[in-house]
């Protein structure tokens, strides 16, 4: 995908109602997981990513930095992200518990 005509979303976008349910691709461009939900809001906040399963079947929850994820819309206005982690360091990572 050629994120490079995607919009970056600012910093007042950064809210749950705005990231939950975003696609987040991965160092290779892969679908690394999707945002469960978010904690906090702005550029402090952290988000939660279900990574691996299907349909959210089997979804490990981890915790990222909002800062380590790049959101944008695509031509669609649909919002997803870009990370430079790949899905098996994001499997790596300690589970997410609430």
């Amino acid at each position: 995908m050629d994120h490079s005509k995607h919009v970056r979303l600012g910093t007042d976008e950064l809210t749950a109602a705005v990231l939950e349910g975003a696609t987040v691709y991965g160092a290779d461009d892969d679908k690394v997981g999707s945002v469960d939900h978010v904690h906090g809001s702005g550029r402090s906040a952290n988000v939660v990513i279900d990574v691996g399963g299907f349909l959210g079947i089997g979804a490990k929850p981890v915790s990222v930095p909002i800062s380590d994820l790049d959101f944008m819309r695509d031509e669609d206005g649909d919002v997803h992200a870009v990370t430079s982690w790949t899905k098996d360091r994001l499997k790596e990572m300690p589970e997410h518990r609430d």
